[in-house]
């Protein structure tokens, strides 16, 4: 998924957690998940980086 779509689904679920009174589990879900995209996309360039120097 790109990067537009994470922000509309966060969007949605921002709006729908407002409505239901679960703002706090929203923003402690929204920390957990910036921290698993960044350490993804960290593992995705040690992987290119890694697959670069083996074709070498």
């Amino acid at each position: 998924m790109s990067n537009w779509w994470y922000g509309f689904y966060f969007l949605i679920l921002g709006v729908l957690s407002f409505f239901t009174g679960e703002v706090v589990t929203f923003v402690m879900l929204g920390f957990i998940l910036l921290s698993l995209n960044n350490i993804n996309n960290t593992l995705k360039k040690i992987y290119k980086i890694n697959k670069k120097d083996v074709n070498n």
